[in-house]
């Protein structure tokens, strides 16, 4: 029993790492804020929305997705090869969505053992995924043009107060993922029956947190630089866009893949100002983790149970 916290703390460390893009990718790209204050930001929030508002995804993760039992030995599986992938995905700077790694990860667990799957909870993320980016999308088109009307936001003391409230939406944003994304690693002790939602969060918003710290640079650079041009009201409205679709996600117990959700308004931010803002080749690159990301989580941790002598 004491592997699986261990992984599921290397995971979450993996994770902190993972969406520093996503989080403070906007701010950083923009100048309002240099890199480690925003790290050290990005740490604080995601582990307090990760401690005292992730309770009601924790629950619906850890008992919501599979059901029956599904072992500690089978739990450890799962978390290592989300572990495992997300970490790949975050060397080669290509983000992707952990969430879909780890229920997918789930699902190969579950057809492993013969477990019962609540497919129309799994349904109802997966309208959530394709949902969220284009309501992103349109809310990052719709703030960019509405900010737009504000002249005094592109002069003097308006570009500084644009500058203070991105890092304020880049904080929100970062608060949303401790609170979204904490349940991918530290659910599973609840399945188990190790902890409970307070602890589950706290440990997790830990590793979170150092994550961010100690391995965050690369992704923030990527989103930050490699996707899209973004000025200062683009980048607002993204993050910001962002930060409300995910943060409506948890309020309903549901969790949206951070990554996917910022993409979707960068992209609308972008076509705000004209689609040559869009650099789409990057943004092919990180469909195609998408769509490998899931799959890869599904037969590796079919086949993982299958070598520890499960099903």
């Amino acid at each position: 029993m004491i592997l699986l916290p261990l992984v599921a703390f290397a995971f979450a460390w993996s994770m902190g790492a993972h969406y520093t893009g996503a989080c403070m990718g906007m701010p950083y790209a923009t100048g309002s804020i240099r890199l480690r204050p925003a790290l050290a930001l990005m740490a604080a929030m995601t582990f307090i929305g990760a401690l005292l508002f992730s309770h009601r995804v924790l629950v619906h993760v850890g008992h919501g997705i599979v059901g029956g039992g599904l072992g500690a030995g089978a739990a450890t599986a799962v978390i290592g090869v989300a572990f495992l992938l997300t970490t790949i995905f975050t060397q080669l700077r290509i983000p992707t969505s952990t969430i879909q790694i780890l229920v997918f990860c789930l699902i190969g667990a579950a057809a492993r053992l013969g477990l019962a799957v609540d497919w129309h909870a799994v349904l109802g993320l997966a309208a959530l995924w394709v949902a969220a980016p284009a309501i992103a999308c349109g809310l990052g088109y719709a703030l960019t043009r509405g900010l737009d009307l504000v002249p005094a936001l592109r002069e003097g003391g308006g570009l500084k107060l644009v500058a203070r409230g991105l890092v304020a939406v880049g904080a929100a944003a970062s608060l949303a993922m401790g609170a979204n994304d904490v349940s991918n690693a530290t659910a599973v002790f609840l399945a188990v029956h190790l902890t409970g939602p307070l602890l589950a969060g706290g440990l997790g918003g830990l590793g979170l947190a150092l994550g961010v710290l100690t391995w965050g640079r690369p992704l923030l650079e990527r989103v930050a630089f490699d996707v899209v041009r973004m000025d200062r009201t683009m980048a607002t409205a993204a993050q910001l866009a962002q930060a409300c679709v995910v943060l409506a996600a948890v309020g309903f117990g549901d969790f949206t893949s951070m990554n996917q959700a910022l993409i979707g308004a960068m992209a609308g931010a972008g076509l705000a100002r004209g689609r040559q803002t869009i650099q789409a080749r990057t943004i092919a690159g990180i469909l195609r983790g998408w769509a490998i990301g899931p799959a890869a989580g599904f037969l590796a941790t079919y086949l993982a149970v299958w070598l520890l002598g499960g099903g």
